[in-house]
């Protein structure tokens, strides 16, 4: 009874994983449709006395490194002055206030209309200094950026023309990555986001399905954030909680894929992990507070019913991957005993499927970055199975926040520390924000890598070799993440 049990559950995980699979490759047909079709969208032709007030909120806390970067870079976006004000929504708590402050002193002394909005308390996190700052903001449209982006000078010129649309609520931009090569880690975290922001928010988009605002690197219509209820910090993902409660009001979303806004990545895996636990969690939360009353409305297409339940599903595959890995080696004992149920151990090798769709999709995504060429072809192979390995080592660590979201266990918004770092020859040593905290994950990564250690041992002991290179993915993974973690807390 047991291994049946085992076997249902392991089948029913691959099935999963094969549905959602399917979802991506229905992205990936809506991609290489959009990018044989013309934007025929309308635009605005804006002249001198055309120009809408447009307010820009930058939300800060505790960001020391990267505000004066930050403030330069707005100050010079191409935009007439008397139709642009700046909103620096400062929630911080350290020395970083006096830095804020004393640059924007001096931006306010050539002209910029530029304002240091501090909060008593931080209620609501960055939804909560967002909706503060609407409540006295002058523009008709707000644009948002985190405070490790560089917008260039030109974005509002390339955003904007969009909202002749009466019905557009956001215009968001492609993410770039200012030190996508510093490490191993910030090359799989560029993987990841290159394929979310090429493939599927364009997929998606042109499907007419529901997209996200990411948080950042996009603008909002005024009277959308209003009309769908204003930013809500009941969720660590508030942007895409205020996405479905916009596009369920009927607001449409364009999602520009050439205009590429670049940011940092976080360069320690501690920062990587305070942001994926964030992403997971807050988009687990979505699903349970959105999902539901999405299903529900009759005017909703098939279609984005069933992509929206992968989109705040997402998060949860690690929880399923996870259960794939930790089932994976009694499932080879239970077929090595079995002989006779061989055949359905083969049936279900076919969900192997799943891995070529995935491979392909992501191809896609990097070869719009990397090129077309055998050379970045073999480089994408590395990078694919790397990333894999890589991300099935977070699973845990992932997995763990995707259950509080879906259980609703509230907990703090734990901000990403930046760093200001764009090349190999910057440090991070030293930095202020970097928290030594053992994190009790680590035993069970620490174990599971012990565990798919023996997996490959069991594999040359019982002569079977078809979970092999599944197994070495996450005896690699997790040793991955294990030692990278343990070398950040001594």
């Amino acid at each position: 009874m047991i291994d049946l049990a085992v076997i249902i559950i392991y089948t029913l995980a691959l099935l999963i994983i094969f549905i959602y699979s399917l979802s991506q490759l229905h992205l990936l047909i809506n991609y290489l449709k959009a990018g044989k079709s013309t934007d025929t969208s309308e635009k605005f032709d804006f002249s001198e006395d055309e120009f809408p007030y447009v307010t820009i909120q930058l939300p800060l806390y505790n960001e020391y490194y990267v505000v004066e970067r930050l403030l330069k870079n707005i100050a010079i976006i191409n935009y007439p002055k008397q139709k642009l004000e700046i909103q620096v929504l400062d929630d911080s708590t350290d020395k970083s206030i006096l830095k804020t402050s004393g640059i924007i002193s001096e931006l306010q002394k050539i002209g910029i209309d530029i304002q240091h909005i501090q909060r008593e308390n931080r209620t609501g996190y960055k939804a909560g200094a967002l909706r503060e700052g609407l409540k006295i903001a002058k523009g008709e449209y707000v644009a948002v950026f985190d405070s490790d982006f560089v917008p260039g000078e030109n974005w509002l010129m390339e955003t904007l023309p969009y909202f002749k649309n009466p019905k557009i609520g956001v215009v968001q931009t492609r993410w770039g990555h200012l030190n996508r090569n510093y490490s191993l880690l910030t090359r799989i975290q560029a993987f990841a986001l290159d394929f979310h922001f090429i493939l599927e928010q364009t997929g998606r988009n042109f499907g007419r399905n529901f997209i996200n605002f990411n948080g950042t690197a996009g603008i909002w219509r005024k009277e959308c954030i209003l009309d769908a209820g204003n930013w809500s910090g009941d969720t660590l993902t508030e942007d895409l909680d205020l996405s479905y409660r916009a596009q369920m009001k009927k607001w449409e979303f364009k999602y520009l894929e050439n205009v590429e806004t670049p940011a940092e990545l976080p360069v320690v895996i501690s920062a990587a992990r305070s942001q994926q636990f964030r992403w997971n969690k807050g988009a687990a939360e979505n699903f349970r507070k959105n999902y539901g009353k999405l299903l529900k409305d009759k005017s909703v297409s098939f279609s984005t019913k069933f992509h929206g339940f992968f989109h705040l599903l997402n998060s949860s595959m690690f929880l399923i991957v996870l259960l794939l890995g930790v089932l994976s080696v009694p499932v080879l004992y239970i077929k090595h005993n079995n002989p006779d149920f061989s055949w359905y151990f083969n049936v279900i090798a076919g969900f192997a499927l799943s891995t070529v769709i995935f491979f392909l999709c992501y191809y896609v995504a990097y070869a719009k970055i990397h090129g077309r060429n055998f050379k970045s072809f073999f480089k994408f192979i590395g990078m694919f199975l790397t990333f894999f390995s890589i991300a099935m080592g977070f699973s845990v660590h992932n997995s763990l926040a995707v259950l509080e979201g879906h259980f609703g266990k509230k907990s703090e918004f734990i901000r990403t520390p930046k760093f200001n770092i764009s090349s190999v020859k910057d440090s991070w040593k030293g930095n202020s924000y970097l928290k030594n905290r053992f994190s009790k994950n680590l035993i069970i990564e620490g174990l599971l890598f012990l565990y798919f250690g023996f997996a490959i041992w069991s594999a040359f002991k019982l002569n079977d070799f078809g979970l092999l290179i599944f197994h070495l993915m996450l005896f690699g993974g997790f040793g991955f993440v294990f030692f990278s973690s343990l070398k950040a807390e001594v």
